[in-house]
């Protein structure tokens, strides 16, 4: 469980996919599938080293937006970045709601070793593209109401493992051509409420199937092992990001998913 929460908590938050990862690394060991409930429970470990390292961001952003409101000045920028969030949140919502029942399976064919490569590498070809058209000239200060519609929209694409939410979100940022620093503290931002609500309604889901209490124990272990590093990941990438290009990761999730490819292909990973 300490392995999966540091697999989860570096991948969760960089743009290489943690679902495939998550679905990756226990085929190559040879352990079992732990499923995409397991994986959006984990995902709680992001918001956690969200929350701890845009800390001073989402004080400004509550405060500011219940401020605005209270003075009915709808052309706050901290309040507008609220409404933001919650736009961002509405299609993958909807899309989560429609697609439980396939995505909550754990031999469900999104789930497919071949499929999860297949996502990878085309997520890669994206990444690369973005990269290639990118202006890199827009702040996060900028972002507009369209703009968070439109990542929202790329965000539904994390459902399937392989595509990743990060990757998805920062790619699309990068497209609307932000910076990619801000591209990634966007994609970060707009997250947050896809990660409360998947990795809520999945904690409640374990709740409700009877998980133990040694169960509950070994998935928080999980938890606190995947803050950590997923926190470290945080800073890594934003530090990162400021003074080189993606092309390092474009290039990672390509072989990733190369390699899923044909290990799904010559059956070594079932």
């Amino acid at each position: 469980m300490a392995v999966l929460g540091v697999v989860q908590g570096i991948s969760e938050l960089l743009p290489i996919s943690s679902t495939a990862h998550m679905r990756a690394i226990p085929a190559l060991l040879g352990w079992p599938d732990p499923g995409s409930a397991f994986s959006a429970a984990m995902q709680l470990a992001a918001l956690v080293a969200v929350i701890a390292y845009f800390w001073s961001d989402i004080v400004m952003l509550v405060r500011g937006s219940l401020t605005a409101t209270a003075r009915r000045d709808w052309k706050d920028r901290e309040l507008r970045l609220a409404v933001a969030l919650v736009v961002a949140t509405i299609p993958i919502g909807i899309a989560g709601l429609l697609l439980t029942k396939v995505l909550n399976q754990c031999n469900s064919p999104l789930r497919a070793p071949v499929v999860v490569g297949i996502a990878c590498f085309a997520m890669a070809l994206l990444m690369g593209l973005a990269e290639l058209s990118a202006q890199h000239k827009r702040g996060s200060e900028k972002l507009t109401l369209l703009d968070a519609l439109l990542i929202g929209m790329a965000q539904v694409g994390a459902l399937v493992p392989g595509f990743s939410r990060s990757g998805s979100t920062f790619t699309a940022s990068l497209g609307l051509g932000f910076r990619r620093a801000d591209a990634a503290r966007v994609s970060f931002l707009l997250g947050i409420p896809a990660i409360v609500l998947a990795g809520g309604r999945e904690l409640w889901l374990l709740h409700q199937a009877g998980l133990s209490a040694y169960g509950w124990q070994v998935l928080g272990i999980g938890l606190a092992v995947s803050s950590v590093s997923a926190y470290f990941a945080i800073w890594g990438l934003m530090r990162f990001l400021q003074n080189f290009s993606t092309w390092p990761l474009v290039i990672y999730r390509a072989l990733f998913g190369l390699v899923l490819i044909v290990g799904a292909g010559l059956h070594w990973i079932q």
